[in-house]
């Protein structure tokens, strides 16, 4: 198959050596490259039951076949190891510039194992792969590490974890070109654990496509489609953006989810933010969108700079509504403190919000007041720092806090924190989030307000306007739309370039692209196979970890109604959850102990059964 090199780079950190794997041609053409090769890795490479933070664990970078060739949406990859949050396989997305250098890097991806004896980073470069000593960087913040590895070695990109990392925070990240995060499974303290503080990657190779002028044809055309005036809003105010409207609809992340309506909304939303405190726009490779926030200002005395980005839709409502924090200023410091540390701004934000919770019912000794920006930043550095006590112990795993003290409002699902869209608004999300094999993920699947139109996605069969308070018949269109997505995320292109429904739908141009670029060409239900394929691998993971139908469950609060707002007094029937909860099962072909032999064998896995 073209538009890939067939092979990863494979660093043994306890051997201090680099070598090369060459990847089984079947893989590609079954899995195409980006979640699934790196899923097939991993199941190959680590045994379930694996401490996360142990060096048997695995780190993959991976990319697809569409990483290095400039398309707009293609300067994403994605990482992957076993979380210590779900103690199965998890993924995460990450933009910027490190993904489109790994796509020319000679390699597919990079497979990290083993733990150094001493800190060190890892430098790809001109084909030629070493392990340099990182001691003068461990401790450091990210963009320190991102500017002195610049300037050792000029032309790079960087992925670096922060202090958060090297002291196995479980809310830590990866943090590439220094605002960009490969955020909530904890992948930042798996690199911790094994001492890599840095990869450095400077890519100089031709992708090798199957019909590069065919490709640059549909390149150009899938620019000129996507930069309607639309994406131009979009770039406008960014993610950010959504925050407002969602308050209206009554489904913003309020008060550690009590709540769907912040009165507070619009003084932090992305309008307020271009109005105040934004002074750029930044972009990933090949991107024309330009929706990274870049903003100045300061909060009590303490700057906060543009190298660290701005926040993004996630982050405003985490560490701003969702802790009832009216104060942009405030969430733009404690953003750029999680970017600095190398920390998720969900995970910080769901465990500050808890903490606050917890005072409010005397479970914790601090008082924690809810609103405070001056307290979520102090928290945001306490987690960061493991400061003894509570800090240290929210460090250590909300999930297993929670449990400890009896915090059954802590909003996890599988240990990981729910990011910041409200289920009781759209509830086949809901089936996502408790069903996810890496635990609750907005960028997945499906969101309910896509189906708020006729004839969606005629394409996939999704044919009827669908209610968003609704569950009964929703598992079908749910799995079919985590299948589309899973191939989206095969070939590492971002969620903002595609366009899953409407007039605007963009797939038959998505499988060209592909064409072009490997000589494979896909129909509609080939596409979903593979994603289902890729997805499915998750899953046979999860369940030889021994993580069964037990976990796939919602947090208590999301059964109970929202008090005020367009989504109040509706609350997900726990009967009717359960009921559709095994519909997807069977339609995926899911049972208790994992998936069905005839299941893999439909999706050509029969050697993993």
């Amino acid at each position: 198959m073209d538009g890939v090199y067939g092979r990863y780079l494979e660093v043994d950190l306890a051997a201090e050596r680099v070598s090369e794997r060459e990847i089984p041609s079947r893989w590609y053409e079954l899995h195409l490259g980006g979640r699934g090769i790196a899923a097939r890795l991993l199941l190959d490479l680590v045994p379930p039951g694996t401490d996360a933070l142990s060096p048997d664990n695995a780190l993959v970078w991976a990319t697809g076949p569409l990483q290095g060739t400039g398309l707009a949406g293609a300067g994403r990859h994605v990482v992957m190891a076993v979380s210590p949050k779900t103690r199965s396989i998890a993924d995460s997305y990450v933009g910027g510039y490190l993904g489109h250098e790994l796509g020319r890097s000679g390699y597919d991806g990079i497979i990290v194992r083993g733990q150094a004896k001493e800190p060190v980073y890892l430098l790809l470069a001109g084909g030629h792969a070493e392990l340099r000593e990182a001691a003068d960087l461990w401790g450091t913040m990210t963009g320190e590490v991102d500017a002195i590895l610049k300037e050792r070695h000029p032309g790079v990109r960087v992925a670096a974890i922060g202090p958060a990392g090297e002291q196995l925070v479980s809310q830590a990240c990866i943090i590439h070109d220094v605002n960009r995060a490969a955020g909530r499974p904890g992948l930042g303290a798996v690199m911790g654990a094994k001492r890599l503080k840095a990869v450095a990657v400077k890519g100089d190779q031709e992708k090798p496509l199957a019909d590069p002028d065919g490709f640059a044809q549909a390149r150009a055309a899938f620019a000129r489609e996507l930069m309607d005036e639309g994406t131009r809003r979009f770039g406008e105010y960014g993610t950010a953006r959504g925050l407002t409207w969602l308050s209206e609809m009554g489904i913003l992340p309020t008060k550690n989810f009590q709540e769907g309506v912040f009165d507070h909304a619009s003084e932090i939303g992305g309008e307020r933010m271009a109005q105040t405190i934004l002074v750029g726009r930044d972009t990933c490779a090949g991107c024309p969108v330009r929706c990274k926030r870049v903003v100045h200002t300061e909060f009590r005395g303490r700057a906060v700079e543009r190298a660290y980005g701005g926040p993004e839709y996630e982050t405003l409502a985490a560490l701003g509504s969702l802790c009832l924090c009216p104060d942009l200023q405030a969430v733009a410091l404690a953003n750029q403190l999680c970017n600095a540390y190398g920390m998720d701004t969900i995970s910080v934000g769901v465990a500050i919000a808890t903490l606050m919770e917890a005072s409010e019912r005397g479970l914790v000794a601090e008082r924690i007041r809810w609103g405070d920006g001056e307290a979520i930043v102090q928290w945001t550095e306490r987690i960061a720092r493991r400061e003894e006590g509570l800090g240290d112990e929210i460090a250590a795993g909300l999930a297993r806090w929670a449990e400890k003290v009896g915090a059954e409002f802590a909003m996890t699902v599988k240990g990981v924190e729910v990011p910041m869209h409200e289920p009781r608004g759209k509830v086949g999300l809901g089936l996502s989030y408790a069903l996810s094999p890496r635990g609750a993920n907005h960028m997945e699947g499906m969101h309910d307000t896509m189906l708020d139109q006729d004839n969606p996605t005629p394409e996939l069969g999704i044919t009827q306007r669908m209610d968003r308070f609704v569950l009964r018949g929703k598992a079908k269109a749910v799995v079919t739309y985590e299948n589309l997505r899973s191939f989206v995320n095969s070939l590492v292109l971002c969620a903002f370039v595609t366009r899953e429904v409407g007039a605007k739908y963009n797939f038959p141009l998505i499988r060209k692209l592909v064409a072009h670029a490997t000589g494979v060409e896909l129909g509609p239900q080939e596409m979903l196979a593979m994603g289902e394929r890729n997805f499915t691998l998750l899953r046979l993971y999860a369940s030889r970890a021994g993580i069964g139908q037990d976990a796939d469950r919602l947090p208590s609060r999301f059964h109970q109604p929202l008090p005020r707002g367009a989504s109040a007094a509706r609350p997900i029937p726990p009967d009717a959850f359960q009921a559709e909860a095994e519909a997807y099962r069977r339609a995926r072909g899911w049972e208790e102990r994992g998936v069905l032999p005839d299941r893999l064998r439909d999706l050509e896995l029969e050697d993993l059964i």
